[in-house]
């Protein structure tokens, strides 16, 4: 058993199992039906419990497939349909699923309540998503970004935008595969300096700048995400400062004519992408959407323990 809050709580290695595993999974799934179990079922038996406080698509129905194709089953949960709602703290959560379920999904705000979730629950516990990191999407773009022909070592990432927990986990990632961010944003929106350093001591090379061109410049992948999250005040002001970090044809062209695009997803078109990139040739948005079952399958092999690193 293993929580996976962060990518750091895997490690290089384990990560990079987490991958081969994913592209051998998803090749020899070639053809069958998205429900089907694969030919192992190596969870057969186990229930994953899926806890949001916020909002989700992918995250929501990557795991429930997952699982599904692994041979377990899901139990979904939220605030409006549980004592969660009314009160009854995360640890007691943690303790009573822990009695009943073989894993945990929490998506939530405050990443303190994942930290007192894993600490009090006696199964592995995931990181769907917390205002400080976004582990498993960014499984799922490294994922992305090895089936488009790059190798991860010395590979040059532009970050466009919002310092956010996406961007968070991508340093974290750079820190542990020996890659370059290039984080282009508005002064006041950087990244967590944490992150910076972490990514750093890996032996990551991270550039912070205003300007977008010069991150953009020679870029292998150039990613973005939504501006304003949810439930984040003073939109108005934000969108602002963030118009000319927009991902649009422009600023592509400064990137390696093989460079692809990235956003996890949803996007707001016309904002911080373009339409033309968007639903051009480089991105492969669709891809790293769907690659989050993959991913999730073998973060979940991972924290069961069914995962040779």
């Amino acid at each position: 058993m293993a929580h996976f809050l962060d990518l750091n709580d895997a490690g290089a290695d384990a990560i990079a199992a987490m991958l081969n595993d994913a592209m051998d999974r998803k090749a020899a799934r070639a053809g069958l039906p998205r429900g089907a179990p694969d030919a192992d079922a190596p969870l057969k038996g186990h229930v994953l419990a899926l806890v949001f406080e916020k909002n989700s698509t992918r995250t929501r129905v990557s795991f429930d497939i997952a699982m599904r194709q692994l041979g377990g089953s899901v139990l979904l949960l939220d605030s409006t349909s549980s004592q969660l709602g009314r009160g009854e703290t995360i640890a007691d959560t943690a303790r009573v699923l822990s009695r009943m379920v073989d894993g945990i999904m929490l998506r939530t705000d405050d990443h303190a309540k994942i930290t007192e979730m894993a600490a009090h629950a006696s199964v592995p516990v995931i990181n769907g998503l917390t205002d400080r990191s976004h582990p498993c999407q960014i499984v799922a773009d490294l994922l992305t970004m090895i089936e488009h022909g790059k190798s991860l070592p010395g590979l040059e990432v532009a970050w466009f935008g919002d310092g956010n927990n996406v961007l968070h986990s991508i340093l974290e990632a750079a820190g542990l595969f020996k890659f370059n961010v290039r984080v282009a944003t508005p002064a006041g929106y950087e990244p967590d300096a944490e992150f910076v350093e972490m990514a750093r001591s890996g032996g990551a090379i991270i550039t912070l700048t205003q300007d977008a061109a010069k991150a953009a410049s020679g870029a292998d992948v150039l990613v973005t995400d939504t501006w304003v999250s949810m439930g984040q005040a003073h939109a108005e002001e934000k969108l602002a400062a963030m118009a000319p970090y927009q991902v649009n044809s422009a600023l592509m062209a400064h990137a390696k004519s093989d460079a692809i695009f990235l956003h996890c997803l949803p996007a707001h078109v016309g904002d911080e992408v373009s339409m033309e990139v968007f639903e051009g040739a480089q991105s492969v948005v669709f891809d790293e959407a769907e690659n989050r079952i993959h991913a999730q399958k073998s973060v979940l092999l991972w924290a069961f323990g069914k995962l040779a690193v």
